[in-house]
């Protein structure tokens, strides 16, 4: 029961990661402090898809699931979860450029309420 708990909490973490990629600079609209984190967050996003990485996060769902008697994620977190789910996967491409000029319209507004507070 503990590691089927587990599993799903780290699922729920995944998508709270990954929801942060998306939209973590528009809190630092707010919070300015936030923009720190959140330029490591997307770095971390941007290897992964750049460079084929595994989240150590679809490793520790994987190996909680196994643990708790089911199969783990064949593919990876956003091929299971996301990908021919929340949109069609001949769509990959596209939602990846969105997601991307959402974090530079973010970060655009971040430069300039940096600038307006400063002058």
């Amino acid at each position: 029961m503990i590691y089927r708990v587990l599993a799903e909490a780290t699922m729920v973490v995944h998508f709270l990661f990954i929801a942060f990629v998306v939209t973590g600079g528009f809190l630092a609209w707010r919070w300015p402090r936030v923009i720190w984190l959140h330029l490591a967050a997307a770095a971390w996003g941007l290897c992964i898809v750049v460079f084929a990485l595994n989240c150590p996060l679809t490793h520790v769902e994987d190996w909680a699931r196994e643990r708790a008697g089911q199969s783990g994620l064949e593919r990876g977190f956003i091929d299971t979860y996301l990908t021919g789910v929340m949109y069609p996967e001949r769509y990959l491409d596209e939602v990846r450029l969105l997601i991307a000029v959402v974090v530079a319209v973010s970060y655009t507004g971040v430069v300039i309420r940096w600038r307006r507070r400063r002058g």
